[in-house]
C-alpha cells in the first residue's frame, strides 16, 4: 500500500461528519485528502479522547502512512520490541511475539503504541490541514435525506442551543456506541462484558528499575482478570491497565436481579487480584482509583446504511471489546475505505452515494463483525481458570514453537483497496473450528430463556 497523495476527486461533495473522536478525525482526513469539501461537528466543546495507551498495529500503522503521518505517529509514540504474554498467576512466559524484521516485512509496517489524545491530534491537525472544518459544541439531533442530498439538525451549544442546519451530499455518523444514527438502523443496547478496566500512567523517571526496562507490550493473563504494560512517548510514560470480572454484575446477571450501577467498584477492585503474582499485587497501586471503565460492546450489524445518505462507522457500527486491540484501527479502516471507494467512483464519473455506501456497507460489515467476536472470544480465553487455564497456556506455548502469524495474518494483512470481504463474506466468519462456540453471555441468556435459574445456571 502507498501513501496516499492528495488529490482532487472528491472535489465539489460536501461530507459531513457527526463526532471527533479518532473515526470522525480519520474520516476528516481521508477524505479531506481526496479534495471533499469535510465539516466535522463535535458535542463537547474540545477535542479530547478517553484513556492513555492505545496499541496500533501494521494494520492501523498502514492507514497513517496512506495519509502521511506514519513518522509524526512513531515519532511521538513508542516502537514495542514484541508482545509478551504471561501467566497472572506464576508470571511464566507463554508467548512472545517478535515485531521485528521479518513481522514488519510480513505486514508491511511495524507496531506502535501511542497516546490516545496524541493520534487524535495529529489526526486533526492534519485534517484542518488540508481543508477539514472542524466544529466544537454542536450536539446532533437528527438528519433528513432528500434526492440532492441530506440535511443535518444540530443544537448549537456555543449559542444557548439554538437549532441550526448544515447541508451535505452525505453524512457519516462517527457518532460513537450511543449513536443517534445507528438507532435508525437497529434498537439495540449496549453489552456490558461483566469486565471492568482501572487505568493508570506514570513518569518514566520515577518508576522502578524493573518497570525502566520494559520495552514490550507485557499482557499477564487470568484467571478472571488481566494486567497490561507498555511505554508510551519515546519511553517518557508507562501505561498500565487492570482488568478483572466483577463478581456483583456476573451474580446479578445470573439471579436475573438488578445489576447495581456502580459494579466493578474500589471494593471490587480491592480483591479482583488477589490471587495474581506478587508483580501485579505491587503495580495495583499506581491505579487510578476515582474512575473505571465499564466495558461494553454491542451485538454485530450486518448492515450500517441508513439511508442512500446516510451510514454509520467507527463506534457507532462496530464498538467492540479491547482484546485484540483494534477499535480505532477499525474506525481508521471505516475511513479509508471510504474515501477510496468514493474516490474511485467519481474518477469514474460514477458518483452514486447510495452504491457507495452499500459498498462500504459490504465490505467493513463482515470485517468488523468478526473484529467484534473475535474480541470476545479471546478475552474469554484470557481469563479462563483451572484446568482450561493450563490447556490456553500450553496453546500458547504451541503457537510459538509452530508459528503464530498464521492467527494474526486476517486481522494484520488487510489493504482496505481490494474489496477482499466484498468478494468473500465468508472471511468475516470465525474458523470453522470455533464456530460452536458461544459467548459466555449468550449462553446465560439463553440458559434463562429455557427456564433455569441461579445454580441451575452453568458458565
Amino acid at each position: 500500500m502507498t501513501t496516499a497523495i492528495p488529490n482532487k476527486d472528491l472535489a465539489g461533495q460536501r461530507i459531513i461528519i457527526v463526532g471527533g473522536g479518532i473515526g470522525g478525525a480519520s474520516g476528516a482526513l481521508a477524505l479531506a485528502l481526496r479534495g471533499a469539501e469535510v465539516e466535522l461537528y463535535e458535542q463537547h466543546f474540545e477535542f479530547k479522547e478517553v484513556g492513555a495507551g492505545l496499541q496500533i498495529g501494521p494494520h492501523g500503522v498502514k492507514m497513517l502512512e496512506r495519509w502521511g503521518l506514519k513518522e509524526k505517529a512513531i515519532a511521538g509514540g513508542y516502537l514495542p520490541d514484541n508482545m509478551v504474554f504471561k501467566d497472572a498467576v506464576t508470571a511464566e512466559t507463554i508467548l512472545d511475539m517478535d515485531f521485528g524484521e521479518e513481522f514488519r516485512e510480513r505486514y508491511g509496517a511495524p507496531y506502535l503504541v501511542i497516546h490516545r489524545s496524541d493520534l487524535l491530534n495529529l489526526l486533526l491537525a492534519e485534517a484542518e490541514k488540508h481543508g477539514a472544518k472542524l466544529m466544537t459544541g454542536y450536539f446532533a439531533t437528527g438528519a433528513e435525506e432528500d434526492e440532492e442530498g441530506v440535511t443535518l439538525t444540530l443544537k448549537n451549544l456555543n449559542d444557548g442551543e439554538q437549532l441550526v442546519e448544515v447541508r451535505g451530499d452525505v453524512l457519516i455518523g462517527f457518532d460513537g456506541t450511543h449513536s443517534i444514527f445507528r438507532q435508525e438502523i437497529v434498537q439495540d443496547a449496549p453489552v456490558p462484558s461483566a469486565y471492568v478496566a482501572y487505568r493508570g500512567t506514570s513518569n518514566m523517571e520515577n518508576e522502578t528499575e524493573d518497570a525502566k526496562k520494559i520495552n514490550s507490550v507485557v499482557g499477564y493473563i487470568g484467571p478472571r482478570c488481566h494486567f497490561i504494560q507498555y511505554p508510551l512517548r519515546q519511553g517518557e510514560m508507562l501505561n498500565q491497565v487492570a482488568v478483572f470480572q466483577s463478581p456483583r454484575y456476573l451474580d446479578a446477571l445470573i439471579d436475573g436481579s438488578e445489576v447495581p450501577e456502580d459494579w466493578g467498584n474500589n471494593e471490587e477492585f480491592k480483591d479482583a487480584f488477589s490471587h495474581t503474582n506478587e508483580y501485579i499485587q505491587s503495580r495495583l497501586g499506581n491505579m487510578w482509583l476515582n474512575n473505571w471503565w465499564q466495558m461494553a460492546d454491542r451485538e454485530p450489524l450486518e448492515d450500517w446504511v441508513v439511508n442512500d445518505r446516510i451510514i454509520v462507522m467507527g463506534d457507532a457500527a462496530h464498538p467492540p471489546l479491547q482484546y485484540i486491540a483494534s477499535g480505532a484501527i477499525m474506525a481508521m479502516e471505516d475511513s479509508e475505505v471510504f474515501a477510496v471507494f468514493a474516490a474511485e467512483a467519481a474518477a469514474q464519473g460514477e458518483l452514486n452515494w447510495g452504491t457507495v455506501l452499500r459498498e462500504v456497507s459490504d465490505e467493513r460489515a463482515p470485517r468488523c463483525n468478526r473484529i467484534q467476536t473475535t474480541s470476545r472470544f479471546w478475552g474469554e480465553m484470557w481469563h479462563v481458570d483451572g484446568v482450561a487455564r493450563h490447556v490456553r497456556n500450553e496453546a500458547f506455548r504451541q503457537a510459538e514453537r509452530t508459528g503464530w502469524y498464521r492467527y494474526a495474518d486476517w486481522l494484520w494483512d488487510y489493504d482496505p483497496s481490494a474489496r477482499a470481504y466484498i468478494e468473500n463474506p465468508e472471511l468475516g466468519k470465525l474458523p470453522p473450528a470455533l464456530r460452536d462456540w458461544e459467548y459466555l453471555l449468550h449462553k446465560i441468556d439463553r440458559q434463562r430463556e429455557e427456564g433455569k435459574e441461579g445454580a441451575e445456571i452453568t458458565l
